[in-house]
């Protein structure tokens, strides 16, 4: 599905607890692969630094249940700079879309200081949407989300699983290649944040191993999540 020019997927979203992610592993695992990224069975480790502008549009749009809302963040894995993403999410009601463009250390250095000139320079749209909303927008860097992923891949509409554990939001700092970084947990409680993403459709199969049911589903966003617990741990 096409909206805007962008691909749109479906996305459900899940809090379980800690028994019900436990079998629902064992289950996924003995027939879904997992993502190549995977550095182990526990996945991989994800960290992000997210932006929002002076009117905090990201987390009130989200917030007031907005049809059309996006936000911006700088994605990295395994706390390394290694892979540097500069990352645009998209929401159209049900519906997400994510684009991508890749930065180097080097240019990211060169953007938290302050110097989004480079971003011209990366003949991407993503790139000149971020350096417009990043100078007349005035968007600046607000919180890192950082979470251990474990996920599970089927190619049939390109279905993707994920458990994101160990939810944890910064304080004090927004340097996301601190491997020290100060952090606060974001969840109370043995939770974690089941997504199910997909294209036109959710194979019966892959349907039948979550038996989750509708009414279960939730709105839950770890940016809004990761700002709120940094906000409370401020004050």
């Amino acid at each position: 599905m096409q909206f805007a020019g962008k691909k749109l997927r479906h996305e459900m979203k899940y809090y379980i607890h800690y028994h019900e992610y436990l079998g629902l592993r064992e289950r996924l695992a003995s027939v879904l692969k997992m993502d190549k990224n995977s550095i182990g069975r526990e996945g991989y480790h994800i960290r992000s630094l997210y932006f929002d502008n002076v009117q905090e549009s990201a987390l009130i749009d989200k917030n007031d249940g907005v049809f059309q809302r996006k936000k911006y963040r700088i994605r990295v894995y395994n706390k390394s700079d290694a892979v540097i993403n500069l990352e645009r999410k998209s929401k159209f009601n049900e519906f997400i879309a994510k684009e991508s463009v890749s930065m180097t250390r080097e240019q990211f250095d060169r953007l938290v200081a302050g110097d989004a000139e480079f971003l011209l320079q990366l003949d991407h749209p993503l790139a000149r949407d971020f350096y417009f909303d990043y100078k007349h927008g005035f968007l600046k860097p607000v919180v890192v989300v950082d979470y251990v992923r474990e996920a599970y891949v089927y190619p049939v509409s390109d279905v993707r699983i994920t458990f994101d554990k160990r939810l944890k939001a910064s304080v004090q700092s927004l340097d996301i290649f601190d491997v020290d970084l100060p952090m606060v947990e974001s969840i109370e409680g043995p939770k974690t944040i089941l997504e199910v993403k997909y294209n036109q459709f959710l194979p019966d199969f892959v349907y039948g191993l979550l038996q989750m049911s509708a009414a279960n589903r939730s709105t839950i966003s770890k940016y809004v999540i990761c700002r709120e617990r940094r906000k409370s741990f401020a004050e």
